[in-house]
């Protein structure tokens, strides 16, 4: 994926030359195979999506703590994103943080995009999915080893999608 399209999904082409290197949108880990970002207006993923999920996934709402089912989901699977079905986590990663947020310790590599994030004075670093560019979540050096990191999502940014079933093809 081009550097450019990232930041431009992202929302951040204009300030770029601006931006100090630690605050742009890094892609983590290298995809298998590339990705593709999609250059959806939101306009048409509103239609997609219920009126909620479009909140959080475009416009980087939260959802309340233990709102999201996906919370206790301990079967085996893939968890996708919910606006374009890119697979995001595998269930292996999932684990229980008693934060009432589905909690993983890392994501599928090359899948997510990370960047900091002032929304609550002090800098967070937030990841959107590189497909869709949809938020799904923040990323805390406060996980478990050997990585040390939660990468804390909304439920309603996410499907699951159990081992024994096929993944959805991916949303265009």
């Amino acid at each position: 994926m081009k550097r450019r399209t990232l930041l431009q999904m992202l929302g951040l082409a204009a300030v770029f030359p601006l931006v100090p290197a630690c605050f742009r949108a890094q892609v983590v880990g290298e995809a298998i195979t590339p990705i593709t970002p999609l250059n959806k207006p939101h306009k048409e993923w509103r239609k997609l999506l219920s009126s909620r999920a479009f909140q959080i996934l475009f416009e980087e709402a939260t959802e309340r703590p233990e709102s999201s089912n996906l919370v206790y989901e301990d079967r085996a699977g893939i968890f996708i994103c919910a606006a374009c079905y890119l697979p995001l986590f595998d269930s292996a990663h999932k684990y229980e943080s008693w934060t009432g947020w589905p909690s993983f310790t890392q994501p599928i590599a090359g899948h997510v995009a990370t960047k900091i994030d002032f929304k609550r004075i002090w800098p967070r670093t937030e990841y959107h999915c590189v497909r869709c560019g949809g938020h799904q979540g923040h990323v805390f050096r406060n996980g478990p080893p050997p990585r040390g990191e939660r990468w804390c999502n909304n439920g309603i940014a996410l499907k699951f999608v159990p081992k024994d079933e096929q993944l959805p093809a991916l949303r265009s």
